[in-house]
């Protein structure tokens, strides 16, 4: 299995290779994408088939002298490769479609398999030189990809956040593997796992992997290059971006902080959910209020990534006071809600990107009516919305719900801090899912609903077939996945029995359909007779109405808000509902502090015919008050270093001596 996902690899290594060859013809675009589809599937096949336990691992005679790379399949990285080859074998196959609008693909196609091979290679890699090799392969070409659009002002500087943001999480990526590996530079996995070291070096070298694999997820504050880089690139790239790169950063943090650092202790669990908890309350906020259809879904990305890693903390909580069935639960959710995830967020990227070409805008207050334009391709993106807001019966209410089971059994944790931090953070989950609703309904009906906003809106055409089958194929999994969420949970049970012990409880025939995680006088889950309930009572109530409702008709002239209308002329667009006119009580009420919202008003003074000007602003603490200040500091320092290259000859050899006296020193007393 492992030699047959290598062979994938360099498959997909060989067709970045003909992309650049062959990038300015039209063949590129059938060869990278339909090749990638093809290798895609066959991954997909062979990391299906691994699901069950791990394969024999392989070293290949590269890497660091005398120790090679190593290469393997676990339950946990065979349950990340089908997440990573599903996402790209969609991804591909609406890139098929989509990239015939490309206006500069010889600025894609080269990068597009790289970047799905250095994914799958950054799964199965055992040791930590492959993976930071890989992992780096991956920061770089997935920052070429944003980079396709490079005469954007705004690609230049969201391309240059994300290669910061992405070698500073390299980096301490780095000190997390050399912690680990410690001064005898064991830097296989292996024999990672099974040394033995000081608590607080596996504590240190968690944070640090949350730090670096949480600058990659987006989690807050280390989001700001996401909400910049994801509108930038493709819509396909965003897709695998949002969907898939993301979940290679979480197994990252798996892989360290329930393989590799050794015990747990209870206080990671708090770290981790807190910051889980406060990047998903946050992140659907800014959601809220943002206009252009990419840019909510990036920060949609954000509440989704902090939910996962509020499942992780309640792990590693649980498995550290010895609660592992538990531990269990809350891992299992947060798998599963990465692999709904990668389901729902590809969708709407997938639509993201029919709309732009479809209407040639993606600002939310310029779109309205597209149900009406865009009748196909409407329909996945209603259901995708549908799961990602976590209404039953799709699978994003299934892991959300299996993850409040989690928080629930909190009581039965000894810590004081703990069981006040759980249902604190319980809480926020359940505030970031209500806020979740509105932000959907709000991209949706803005979208898809109401009338025109503008020309464009009014002159929209449908997506080409094949990116409708590749959405519609997508949304499709959200509903069975949905309705049968045990196909999912029982493939993911390895993993839990590999990292905490104990898998959830397997139940044979047809009661495998109903989720019991806890005790059934406690809470029971059957999405098949919720489904049944919602179709029951919904044809009984459409019954109803067209039997006994009246069939008479009235026309009268609309309400004009006190504006009169002439004759029977409807009424202006603008005078309809507008994305920012929707969020604007959750705006007032919690924007104001969080976000520092503000409203400017400049009215003309008196006898003048120049009209009055209105302008919102809306600030991201951690990009202003953190991004940019911190900057800020780096240029005065460097304002202030430039100065020692102004020194005289005395001054450079003093500093030369003074400096080896304090290294002598140091020796000294280390000695």
């Amino acid at each position: 299995m492992t030699a047959a996902l290598l062979l994938c690899a360099l498959a997909w290594l060989a067709l970045g290779a003909a992309g650049a060859a062959l990038s300015r013809r039209d063949a590129g675009r059938i060869v990278v994408y339909g090749g990638s589809l093809a290798v895609s599937l066959i991954a997909l096949g062979v990391a299906f088939a691994s699901l069950g336990g791990g394969a024999p691992g392989i070293t290949l005679p590269l890497g660091l002298p005398g120790i090679g790379m190593r290469f393997a399949v676990d339950p946990l990285s065979a349950a990340f490769l089908v997440l990573v080859d599903l996402g790209g074998a969609a991804a591909s196959l609406y890139a098929l479609g989509y990239g015939r609008h490309e206006a500069e693909p010889w600025r894609v196609l080269p990068f597009y398999p790289v970047f799905l091979a250095a994914m799958n290679l950054v799964v199965i890699a055992a040791d930590a030189y492959g993976f930071l090799l890989f992992w780096e392969l991956m920061s770089l070409a997935s920052w070429a990809l944003v980079m396709a659009d490079h005469t954007r002002a705004e690609t230049r500087l969201a391309g240059f956040v994300y290669l910061l943001m992405a070698s500073a999480g390299t980096l301490m990526l780095l000190l997390a593997f050399g912690l680990l590996a410690g001064p005898h530079g064991a830097y296989g996995f292996a024999s990672i796992a099974a040394a033995h070291r000081a608590q607080w070096t596996g504590a240190v070298a968690m944070l640090l992997a949350l730090l670096g694999a949480g600058s990659k997820a987006g989690l807050m504050p280390l989001h700001v290059w996401l909400p910049r880089a994801h509108p930038a690139a493709p819509s396909h790239v965003s897709a695998l971006m949002s969907g898939v790169m993301t979940k290679v950063a979480v197994y990252t943090f798996i892989r360290i902080a329930f393989d590799l650092a050794g015990p747990a202790a209870w206080w990671w669990g708090l770290v981790v959910l807190t910051a889980g908890a406060v990047s998903a309350v946050l992140g659907v906020l800014q959601a809220l209020l943002e206009d252009d259809v990419k840019t909510v879904l990036a920060y949609s990305t954000i509440e989704n990534i902090g939910l996962i890693f509020a499942g992780l903390g309640l792990a590693l909580a649980f498995r550290a006071d010895g609660l592992a069935l538990a531990a269990s639960l809350a891992l299992t959710a947060a798998l599963f809600h990465a692999f709904n995830h990668m389901l729902f967020k590809s969708t709407l990227f997938f639509g993201a990107g029919a709309i732009q070409h479809g209407a040639g805008t993606r600002r939310l207050s310029d779109l309205g009516g597209l149900i009406h334009r865009m009748q196909i391709s409407a329909v996945p993106m209603l259901v995708a919305a549908m799961a990602i807001a976590a209404l039953p019966p799709l699978n994003g209410f299934a892991s959300e719900w299996l993850l409040l089971q989690a928080v629930l059994l909190s009581p039965s944790l000894p810590q004081f801090g703990l069981k006040l931090a759980v249902p604190a953070a319980g809480a926020l989950l359940a505030l970031a899912a209500a806020f979740a609703s509105a932000c959907l309904v709000r991209l949706y009906g803005m979208a898809y609903l109401g009338r025109p906003r503008s020309a464009a809106a009014a002159s929209a055409h449908e997506a080409d077939g094949i990116s409708r089958a590749a959405m519609i194929g997508l949304a499709s999994l959200c509903l069975v996945f949905g309705l049968m969420p045990a196909l999912v949970l029982g493939h993911l049970a390895p993993v839990a029995r590999e990292l905490v012990g104990i898998s959830l409880p397997g139940r044979p025939g047809w009661s495998a359909l109903t989720l019991l995680p806890v005790p059934a006088r406690q809470s029971s889950y059957d999405p098949l007779l919720i489904a049944l309930f919602i179709a029951l009572t919904g044809s009984l109530a459409a019954l109803g109405l067209h039997r006994f409702g009246s069939r008479a008709l009235r026309r009268a002239v609309p309400w004009g808000c006190g504006f009169l209308t002439e004759g029977r002329a409807a009424l202006p667009a603008g005078t309809q509902y507008s994305p920012a006119g929707f969020s604007q009580p959750i705006r007032r009420v919690f924007a104001t502090s969080l976000f520092r919202a503000r409203d400017e008003v400049a009215m003309p003074p008196p006898g003048m015919a120049a009209p009055a000007r209105f302008a919102s602003r809306i600030t991201d603490p951690a990009w202003d008050g953190g991004a940019l200040a911190l900057a800020a500091l780096v240029n005065r320092a460097a304002d202030r270093a430039n100065r020692l290259q102004f020194l005289t000859i005395r001054r450079y050899l003093a500093m030369v001596f003074v400096t080896l006296l304090i290294l002598l020193a140091t020796v000294a007393l280390w000695a």
